[in-house]
């Protein structure tokens, strides 16, 4: 079966035609159909609205994210402005999305709410006061057609009913005819019998085809009187049809994010960020603050001065305990666990020697699957640990770190309560050793 509109479907289905009595309840019906299926049309805007804003926060979530991730990994320069600019047009898209949300609920809901209380007016006796004026008006228009149907209907039933009678009494008649046993008496009352039958026949036929020309004579008055109200329907449908091709326009224009020239800019401000990334710049930023373009003192001949203090030997760690951690730098709960350790400022150990050789960054081992600035304890053997309090190291070969960054201890605690550790950015060191817990 066809699902398109066809406006000839049902017209030789004459037992099911608008015309017959009682029928007319369908277009009555369609007033409250309409109001359900603004009820309707307000929960299916109701719940695209529950989308947009649940798209929007898990927008803003993401972005959030992944700009702390970002500004705390190594990625630099412009390519690293331009990475950053994706975060804030998720960001502008989510707040754009949050918009669409409040368009949805607070322009096309309304609307559509605002209409429905104009055009269906509730009565106390429950129903709608359009359907019941729908109602009595098909009823005031066929009541006199329907009197005359059910005379004609009627009139035909007594005329069929003659019919078969004029036949039996006619089967009768034939049969005595051909039967020994039937005697002449007989054969006269059977074909008296069947002669009244024949006028008591044309009789009804006579009411019969009389009733249904009154019927005819009624049924143009009766068709335009139905017409009239059928018309008064249709023009409250036309209202509904109308008002929901307006508010299905809005709905589009506000779903519709292609044609809000914020939107537009949001791209355009992107592409323009994305190509202005230049590989020179990043490279020459890169040389200036982490190669041979960085200064150097270079070892120079320096003179004897005995004012001077000898530097003391270098030992793994002065004589005392660690110092006792402050709870008023602890961190709050989430305030760094969900971004990498990795610090782009942090300043590389400059103390190394021949049997300690800087770690080298060995990439992401697991093809990918990660993300690299979130956990790094495939560089070398060790446990990992998150710092509890911040920590400024007082001392070249001490490490410094905050509440919440993770790194990797390379050695258990001395007598003295030190640790050895690395960092994520391969500087090692000397912490506290009350100062984290395992991971």
């Amino acid at each position: 079966m066809s699902g398109s509109y066809d406006e000839s479907a049902g017209a030789d289905d004459t037992m099911d035609s608008f015309w017959e009595v009682g029928n007319y309840k369908r277009a009555v019906k369609r007033v409250d159909d309409g109001h359900r299926l603004c009820n309707d049309l307000m929960g299916c805007l109701q719940e695209r609205a529950k989308i947009e804003k649940a798209y929007g926060d898990q927008l803003t979530a993401w972005s959030k994210r992944w700009r702390q991730l970002i500004e705390k990994g190594p990625q630099y320069g412009s390519v690293e402005r331009a990475w950053l600019a994706v975060m804030t047009e998720a960001e502008k898209v989510s707040e754009l999305h949050q918009d669409v949300k409040n368009n949805l609920l607070n322009e096309d809901v309304e609307k559509v709410k605002n209409w429905q209380k104009e055009a269906y007016h509730k009565q106390m006796i429950g129903g709608f006061k359009e359907a019941k004026e729908a109602e009595e008006g098909f009823k005031k228009a066929q009541k006199p057609w329907a009197k005359k149907l059910k005379e004609m209907e009627a009139a035909k039933k007594t005329y069929h009913m003659a019919c078969k009678e004029e036949r039996l009494a006619a089967a009768r008649e034939a049969n005595g005819k051909t039967e020994a046993s039937v005697t002449p008496d007989q054969q006269k009352k059977l074909h008296e019998k069947v002669d009244k039958c024949k006028q008591d026949m044309q009789k009804a036929k006579e009411k019969y085809e009389k009733s249904l020309e009154e019927l005819s004579k009624c049924t143009p008055q009766y068709m335009e009187c139905m017409e009239q109200v059928f018309d008064q329907c249709q023009q409250h449908e036309v209202k509904r049809l109308t008002f929901l091709k307006e508010a299905l326009l809005d709905i589009k224009r506000h779903l519709n994010l292609t044609e809000n020239q914020s939107y537009v800019t949001v791209y355009r401000e992107l592409e323009r960020t994305i190509q202005a990334i230049s590989t020179q710049e990043d490279l020459r930023w890169f040389s200036n603050n982490h190669g041979p373009g960085m200064p150097m003192n270079w070892p120079a001949f320096e003179e004897y001065n005995p004012d001077q203090a000898a530097a003391p030997p270098k030992k793994k760690k002065p004589d005392g305990a660690p110092p006792t951690p402050s709870t008023d730098h602890v961190a709050p709960p989430g305030d760094r666990s969900s971004v990498s350790s990795y610090d782009k400022n942090q300043a590389y150990s400059a103390e190394w020697s021949d049997d300690e050789q800087p770690t080298a960054y060995s990439g992401n081992e697991n093809g990918g699957n990660r993300n690299s600035f979130e956990d790094d304890s495939s560089t070398g053997k060790g446990v990992r640990v998150r710092a509890l309090y911040d920590y400024d190291g007082q001392e070249q070969d001490e490490l410094t770190f905050k509440a919440g960054d993770e790194f990797t201890k390379t050695e258990d605690e001395d007598e003295q309560g030190w640790c050895r550790g690395r960092l994520d950015s391969g500087q090692e060191g000397l912490y506290p050793a009350n100062y984290v817990e395992p991971i």
